[in-house]
């Protein structure tokens, strides 16, 4: 991915009655792109038809990374 113009990069799966399986490996590799690029990453849920079951534990924690707000500011779209 091209991370030049992102300050954060949101992730997660399919809530719905017929979620598309997400494979591990995708967010993996996209946590990995915005720790090696400097972005904040959070994590959102892995999905499935009970999402409170599968939860939003990655690497054995949480990723709840926000830019901040003087960092939001300078996002040119």
């Amino acid at each position: 991915m091209n991370f030049e113009r992102y300050k954060r990069v949101i992730a997660g799966g399919e809530s719905e009655r017929k979620p598309r399986p997400m494979n591990p490996d995708w967010v993996l590799d996209i946590q990995q792109q915005c720790e090696e690029k400097n972005v904040k990453f959070f994590f959102k849920q892995w999905g499935g038809t009970n999402k409170k079951k599968t939860g939003r534990i990655l690497n054995g924690r949480t990723y709840n990374d926000m830019p901040s707000i003087e960092q939001l500011e300078e996002v040119t779209y």
